[in-house]
């Protein structure tokens, strides 16, 4: 019988314990040949704090859920859905159905059929919001007021409505030439 594939579904924030647990059953019952491979699939996300600092960490692509490259029969199921934490599998009328490939590699961000990893862009994330008031830390505009518009956190800059000479102008800055006004 093929190994493949399946989704698990688990209780919010047990992922990292589900797994561990579950490494630990299945070395207990021995089946390490039947059930060979445990995903947690998780991307780097970047996230930019006020004035610009940038922190790196690993966030979960879907939380609740592990991935099990396993062969089904009564006694791996029984162990995969009774590991604490387990809610059951992700399938029709509560029977485990495998993921095809493609869907594998589209949630491990891979591409091609061979195994090879592509480079996944980061995910950038901000705590900067539309109509937040800013002040400009630096550049020719230091020292302006002004207003978000536009939040481009891939690219690291936020589009600020400043009024120059008495007109409402869109000036496009850098995440590390502005800090929010409190």
């Amino acid at each position: 019988m093929a190994k493949r594939w399946y989704v698990i579904h688990t209780y919010s924030g047990y992922e990292n314990k589900v797994k561990a647990d579950l490494e630990h059953r299945i070395e207990t019952y021995g089946l390490e040949d039947k059930v060979v491979d445990i995903q947690i699939p998780t991307e780097e996300v970047t996230e930019i704090k006020d004035g610009g600092k940038r922190e790196t960490k690993e966030s979960k692509v879907f939380p609740s859920y592990v991935l099990v490259r396993m062969e089904v029969d009564d006694n791996t199921w029984a162990v995969v859905r009774n590991t604490p934490g387990v809610t059951g599998f992700v399938g029709l009328d509560g029977k485990p159905t495998p993921l095809r490939r493609d869907e594998f590699d589209k949630i491990m961000r891979r591409g091609g059929s061979r195994g090879t990893t592509t480079a996944v862009p980061k995910r950038v994330a901000t705590n900067l919001e539309v109509g937040q008031a800013v002040h400009v830390l630096s550049g020719p505009l230091a020292d302006f007021d002004g207003q978000i518009s536009e939040v481009m956190p891939e690219s690291g800059k936020v589009k600020v409505m400043l009024t120059i000479f008495g007109r409402e102008t869109p000036v496009e800055l850098t995440l590390d030439q502005i800090s929010v006004i409190a």
